[in-house]
């Protein structure tokens, strides 16, 4: 109890500067505008339903990864109510697109005025939380109402097991809240048990993020874009980059072109915020252009760069690449990489650095596969490209790899969806 009072103190005093960051201006990054009221408990009632369930996904990422499940939830149950909250303004604009399937409502920010406020407006029967956002004042508020709590998709590294660790007393405070874990990987629920969840609590249902669905729209779009690029040329994507990588991919692009003069990188960062600094910083040694700026049918041969600056495209930019660099793992500790499913869903090779411990289990599966290609620095990724270019071959076989890889472990939405129902 003293914990968490405290815990609320440091954040009040912590939330102008949290607020701060969520609500001023980015160029390229969408707005709260006058929904900001939602964050505090200020929600809109929903119209004429009964217990609805509540899924929690932080932001864009998060929101991508549990829309499979919410569909597949929707189609068994199409008379349920899903409300689905996100922190961010990104989040949200991705959360819109589930509209007719799904209500969006802003997270109250984790003091407890704010989540009952949400609880009275909302009356959820049950919360879903995607993967591991743990929020103490959010729990005990939740848990305290008598709304079943489940963390689902549930990972945790031994890193942060062992960060929770050294603040055991802070992790059982969140720990008896949960009413289960349903975790990725058995070695993600064999930490939870060791910091101290009950073990008839966990269970291991794998990573929905396997269950990708990709739509014929999807493919559409993707050769549509393709042939806009140029058939006759290699493409390569960056995707998800982060500052710092993009300096790494840019150079191992142009030694890519020494031996491929005509080839083209499709360059996707992470955070919209960033798309003009990344287009100024391909401008000073590539022809590069926006694809919110193409405004001709076909790219002129002479472009080397291809800026992805839209959200929610990022299958279809894949879809018309040869080959996929999964980003944030080329800089040390810092990222640990990003999901690697998303190419493998549509058979393409994929490469990555050496940094991915997020995705320890996923990583391990393609390796093991001969279905991705760790490179170390920008000069193994350049030689990677190349030799990805000249054989052709050797590409497809990757490619079919990864995705078969992606097909023997689909399975988890329906695993999910099973032990979730009872709380229905």
């Amino acid at each position: 109890m003293l914990i968490r009072y405290i815990y609320t103190a440091l954040l009040a005093v912590a939330s102008p500067f949290l607020m701060w960051g969520l609500y001023r201006h980015r160029t390229g990054k969408p707005c709260v505008g006058k929904r900001w009221k939602e964050h505090f408990g200020l929600t809109p009632k929903l119209d004429n339903c009964h217990g609805p369930i509540w899924v929690h996904a932080v932001s864009v990422g998060e929101t991508l990864a549990v829309t499979p499940l919410i569909k597949k939830l929707k189609a068994q149950y199409p008379h349920l109510t899903i409300v689905i909250t996100t922190t961010t303004a990104t989040g949200a604009e991705q959360a819109q697109k589930l509209a007719g399937i799904a209500e969006h409502r802003y997270m109250p920010f984790d003091f407890p005025f704010a989540v009952r406020g949400f609880i009275n407006a909302i009356k959820p029967s049950q919360l879903l939380i995607m993967e591991t956002e743990l929020w103490p004042n959010t729990l005990h508020t939740v848990a305290k109402a008598g709304i079943p709590i489940t963390v689902i998709n549930a990972r945790l590294s031994e890193r942060s097991c062992q960060r929770y660790a050294k603040v055991q007393p802070i992790f059982d405070m969140l720990a008896k809240n949960l009413t289960q874990v349903l975790c990725q990987y058995p070695d993600d629920a064999e930490r939870f048990i060791r910091l101290g969840v009950a073990k008839e609590k966990v269970s291991v249902t794998g990573s929905i993020k396997f269950d990708i669905e990709v739509s014929p729209k999807v493919k559409e779009e993707g050769q549509a874009l393709r042939n806009q690029l140029g058939n006759n040329r290699p493409v390569w994507i960056a995707a998800s980059t982060h500052n710092g990588e993009d300096e790494q991919i840019l150079s191992a692009h142009q030694e890519a072109l020494k031996d491929h003069p005509n080839a083209l990188l499709i360059l996707v960062p992470r955070h919209p915020e960033r798309f003009n600094d990344v287009f100024n910083l391909s401008k000073q040694k590539f022809n590069t252009v926006r694809r919110t700026e193409q405004n001709h049918r076909w790219l002129d041969n002479d472009i080397q760069v291809y800026l992805g600056d839209t959200m929610g495209e990022m299958l279809t930019l894949m879809e018309a690449a040869d080959i996929c660099f999964m980003g944030g793992s080329l800089l040390g500790d810092k990222v640990g990489g990003h999901n690697m499913l998303e190419p493998a869903a549509l058979g393409k090779p994929i490469l990555t650095g050496p940094s991915y411990y997020n995705f320890l289990e996923i990583t391990k599966a393609l390796k093991d596969n001969k279905a991705l290609i760790i490179t170390e620095s920008s000069k193994e990724l350049s030689a990677s490209v190349s030799h990805m270019f000249s054989d052709t071959s050797y590409r497809e076989v990757l490619g079919k790899n990864a995705h078969c890889v992606l097909s023997k472990s689909s399975g988890s939405i329906l695993n999910t969806i099973e032990r979730i129902t009872r709380y229905l």
